[in-house]
């Protein structure tokens, strides 16, 4: 009976970690236990301390899919796990967002990956505060510094993914950042990191959406740094031509057009928050910046050019804007490696330029660069 007792506990414990914290200055209050699902967060549960600021929970889990958890105290987060059915661990913590973990080896390695990038992130930002007060003599010296600075985490950063290449920790390393402008894996050349981990990962946890997330993002940068060799070995121009008609059915061609920085943008006129984009971002960057030598080329992913040319037309747009009539099966999806709606590629003096267009913001300081 005993044995039979201890088969059903270990089957019982098996598809769940339990997780046995203490919150040293925060007693009788309470926690959130968070979830993450990809790129957002999923509230599991919000749980009482007692008196002593001790807490429990159980996380169910599918056995050989471990699962990045959280705990928050209100906005803080004071813990980051990484559980697997079968983890019994422990945390102490503060509110402030101190803390330490027994009982997971993977949970471990996520909070040295953090500790690591936190003290890497307030070296880098006392290098760029002291920029901001220095004197002309002194900034080569402070710019050097923040560039080995960079250099000598992100070869870190590299030799932790290879030297733990089965592990789902090295999925947040990947995406590491240092604000919001500058990936510690921002070189083209990390595709190859990146396909290689992802591959690893992939064998190792075949059914965890972390392993296929960063599978997704390998291929997305894969398929960029081939394009960027496609383009670095072009004989006439640094960018695959795209010759498409526009809504008074004239052919365009990309090549031919007149301008210091042309913005290739990939779009598709059945979204709403893309047509959006159009009135509230791209108008306005259009008036400022196309007298200083900047055009739009926008392609769309359309089947029906009937309702692309009316969304044009409505919309009164002043660049240029073309559609096959294909949708996703235009041939420069595969040309231009087109993985997701919207895109976009940026051409500077007959190249393509390794810059990142995500919003308003990054568009106008590339902009500010390129048209100097």
């Amino acid at each position: 009976m005993a044995l039979a007792a201890a088969v059903l506990m270990a089957v019982a414990c098996g598809d769940n970690a339990r997780v046995d914290g203490q919150l040293s200055d925060a007693p009788s209050s309470e926690v959130i236990v968070k979830l993450l699902d990809v790129n957002r967060f999923e509230v599991l549960d919000t749980i009482s301390t007692d008196a002593a600021g001790k807490f429990s929970y159980k996380v169910e889990l599918a056995k050989g899919d471990p699962e990045f958890v959280y705990v928050f105290y209100k906005d803080t987060k004071i813990a980051s796990l990484l559980l697997q059915a079968g983890d019994k661990v422990s945390v102490t913590a503060d509110t402030l967002g101190n803390y330490s973990v027994e009982g997971s080896e993977e949970s471990v390695k996520l909070a040295k990956v953090e500790a690591d990038h936190a003290a890497a992130t307030k070296k880098i930002n006392a290098i760029v505060a002291d920029m901001q007060d220095a004197e002309e003599e002194e900034l080569a010296a402070l710019r050097q510094q923040l560039g080995q600075e960079y250099v000598r985490y992100y070869r870190e950063c590299v030799r932790y993914v290879m030297e733990n290449s089965r592990s789902l920790t090295v999925v947040p390393v990947f995406f590491q950042n240092f604000g919001a402008d500058l990936p510690v894996f921002s070189q083209s050349t990390d595709a190859i990191h990146f396909r290689n981990i992802s591959d690893s990962l992939a064998l190792a946890y075949p059914d965890s959406k972390y392993a296929k997330a960063l599978k997704t993002e390998a291929e997305r940068r894969y398929g960029y740094l081939e394009l960027a060799n496609r383009l670095g070995n072009a004989e006439e121009i640094g960018y695959p031509d795209i010759i498409l008609p526009d809504v008074n059915a004239n052919k365009v061609k990309l090549s031919e057009v007149d301008a210091k920085v042309v913005m290739i943008y990939f779009w598709s006129s059945s979204d709403a928050g893309q047509k959006m984009f159009n009135l509230d971002v791209l108008k306005s960057v259009y008036d400022d910046y196309h007298s200083k030598g900047f055009e739009i080329y926008q392609v769309a992913f359309d089947v029906d050019k009937t309702s692309w040319a009316r969304v044009v037309k409505q919309q009164d747009m002043p660049w240029i804007s073309v559609c096959d009539g294909l949708g996703v099966n235009s041939p420069y999806v595969v040309t231009y490696n087109v993985a997701a709606l919207p895109s976009a590629y940026i051409i500077a003096d007959g190249e393509l330029v390794d810059g990142q267009v995500v919003d308003e913001k990054s568009l106008r300081r590339l902009l500010d660069k390129l048209l100097k």
